[in-house]
């Protein structure tokens, strides 16, 4: 596809659509935009808009597809996968302004909401209500809804609850071609043609912009337990997680983390825990319901299994700071492990009783290949965080060495019955490993459905596949 630049007369015609104000060329403005989360990359637009409404971004796609020019959606620019960069350049299109809760239908459990408002400020509107969305990003306090629904984000709580997929009942959706559409209904069942609000879920901005967005809720857990279990190993920790759920408990939240990330966080958050000697990785469990009776019988279930994967002491959180303390601890890995040392994040996830099995061969690797690692996660639903770390790799060994590595984690993840990316998506930076899960025919169908949606592919091209 031979793509246009964006030319005075263009940039004319796009700022006739948006407003002087809501536009942005200046190399200098454009820096915040060049860039997301995703380690050193650096992509500039040619030109930045921040549209109103689905009006504004209708007429915008349609004058980009007239033009040829490349379109890249964005919401708050926390992934993790190049998924928001412009990498060709092009429109840029923030939807930093469609930062509104619509409405909260309490008799219907539902509400409607603009895809830039923050997934934190929009779980706390709805709990003022008694109610509940339980789908929590470790980013949850800066990333935008529309972005976790591009992914598919899950966070802690998807093994009680279940992915975003879980809530996301109907989307307004601006079409590449200017359209704009409701995907489904406002209904808790939908079985009239293809499932669109589906589709859309995790397509990371390649078939359509989302401007408004129905969620489903629930109601507000009138209690939780949170406990830190410490183990003697990774494999250990890993393998108590599978039989929690034998033993007929299902936590809201089973968070892995191994000694490394804890003492990272102490080091540079200034996060104070008193780490024991032998304690080499840590299960944070929460057990959330209406009766505190039935809570602590499960609480007991689960300490009757830790203690058979060799976890000795428990630590029951008494109080709401000492609760807030362990989640931040777990929310923090992220933003210590970027402190402290060159790195490389991925995002892998396999059935829950193959961690074990994962977290061995991915130590096994990085000793292979000279690198070390920092691995924590979603440990309930078999979602595990690698940081690759650069440690005691020369420079050329991490340029040249270090995707045969990634490879062959991916490649055992593959093996255990799992797949490349559980929350982070694929964007950018993994589409080179797609192959190593997906056949020809998926990418005949995948690319045929781009181009039924996307014929000119000028929405966030270069992204997937």
């Amino acid at each position: 596809m031979a793509y246009h630049k964006i030319t005075a007369d263009i940039l004319q015609k796009i700022t006739a659509v948006v407003g002087d104000d809501a536009v942005i060329t200046n190399h200098d403005d454009l820096e915040k935009y060049s860039h997301d989360e995703t380690e050193d990359l650096i992509y500039y637009p040619e030109v930045v808009v921040k549209p109103r409404s689905a009006e504004e971004i209708s007429q915008l796609l349609i004058l980009c597809n007239q033009y040829l020019i490349p379109v890249t959606p964005r919401g708050a620019g926390t992934g993790l996968s190049g998924g928001a960069l412009s990498v060709l350049g092009g429109l840029l299109i923030s939807m930093e302004r469609f930062n509104q809760i619509l409405n909260i239908d309490e008799r219907n459990l539902q509400a409607t909401v603009e895809p830039g408002v923050i997934t934190e400020v929009f779980m706390d509107a709805v709990a003022e209500k008694g109610l509940y969305y339980p789908v929590d990003p470790a980013s949850k306090g800066s990333c935008f809804i529309g972005g976790n629904v591009a992914h598919g984000s899950g966070g802690p709580r998807v093994v009680k609850y279940g992915t975003i997929r879980e809530y996301i009942l109907n989307l307004e959706v601006v079409l590449p071609s200017g359209e704009i559409i409701l995907t489904g209904a406002n209904t808790l069942k939908y079985a009239s043609g293809y499932n669109l609000t589906q589709l859309m879920i995790g397509s990371e901005g390649t078939l359509g912009i989302v401007t408004k967005i129905i969620t489903k809720l629930i109601p507000h857990p009138k209690a939780d337990v949170l406990m830190l279990a410490p183990f003697p190993t990774n494999e250990s920790a890993c393998a108590a997680v599978a039989e929690i759920f034998m033993a007929g408990v299902i936590p809201s939240a089973v968070e892995y983390m191994e000694r490394k990330c804890i003492e990272w966080v102490m080091e540079y958050s200034g996060i104070v825990f008193d780490l024991k000697d032998g304690d080499n990785a840590f299960l944070l469990i929460e057990v959330d319901g209406t009766d505190m009776d039935v809570i602590f019988s499960e609480c007991e279930k689960i300490n009757h299994v830790l203690e058979k994967f060799g976890c000795k002491d428990v630590l029951f959180a008494d109080t709401a700071v000492q609760k807030a303390n362990l989640w931040k601890i777990r929310r923090t890995i992220g933003e210590s492990v970027k402190i402290n040392s060159v790195y490389k994040k991925e995002d892998m996830v396999v059935p829950r009783a193959e961690l074990p099995a994962l977290i061995n061969g991915i130590k096994q690797i990085g000793n292979k290949f000279g690198f070390d690692s920092v691995c924590f996660g979603h440990a309930g639903d078999g979602n595990l965080h690698l940081n690759i770390v650069k440690g005691r790799m020369s420079d050329e060994a991490w340029a040249n060495e270090l995707d045969k590595g990634i490879r062959e984690i991916f490649e055992l993840t593959v093996s255990l019955g799992g797949t490349i990316s559980g929350e982070h998506g694929i964007g950018l930076v993994q589409k080179e490993f797609m192959p190593l899960k997906y056949t020809d025919v998926h990418f005949a169908l995948w690319k045929g459905i781009k181009q039924v949606f996307d014929k000119n592919n000028i929405l966030n091209p270069e992204k997937i596949f």
